[in-house]
């Protein structure tokens, strides 16, 4: 028994790219979604280096607690004397000098504010996700030395 079999044109449902063009995950045509967030910096900005400091201090408690990473992060991001400082502002108020608060938040963000007379100044906002769906923040203030790009200064910003 034999049977005749109808021959169809067929397309190629994908294309192979000339050598040495980029290949896309995602086929043409489909819609992408919304781009990967990315991080950047520079070791020579000093907002930067308050950026580093909260993102990379705060991951520390978070994983850690207070401990040998926390401690080294405060010395090398922050001069000796508000080192010195955040320990009599911590024995008076029972918190986190850096945070100006209890507890580790759960996100942080940092902007360039002002400079001038050898300072930059930043603004941190640190966020808490409380119970209840409610987002507690506290704003800061940041005062770096322009020279050596260390955090000098750090109060509440209301």
């Amino acid at each position: 028994m034999s049977t005749t079999r109808a021959l169809r044109p067929v397309t190629p449902s994908a294309t192979i790219p000339a050598a040495g063009q980029p290949v896309s995950a995602i086929p043409p045509g489909t819609p992408s979604a919304s781009p990967v967030p990315t991080r950047e910096g520079s070791p020579r900005s000093v907002v930067d280096h308050v950026a580093d400091f909260y993102g990379a201090y705060t991951d520390a408690l978070h994983d850690l607690g207070q401990g040998q990473l926390a401690h080294a992060l405060r010395h090398h991001y922050l001069t000796a004397k508000l080192c010195a400082d955040l320990i009599r502002w911590e024995a008076a108020h029972l918190g986190d000098g850096v945070l100006r608060a209890k507890g580790v938040p759960t996100r942080w963000n940092v902007a360039y504010n002002d400079s001038g007379m050898g300072h930059c100044w930043s603004r941190v906002t640190l966020a808490w996700d409380e119970p209840g769906h409610e987002t507690h923040q506290t704003r800061l203030l940041v005062r770096s030395d322009l020279d050596s790009r260390r955090i000098s200064g750090i109060w509440t910003d209301e």
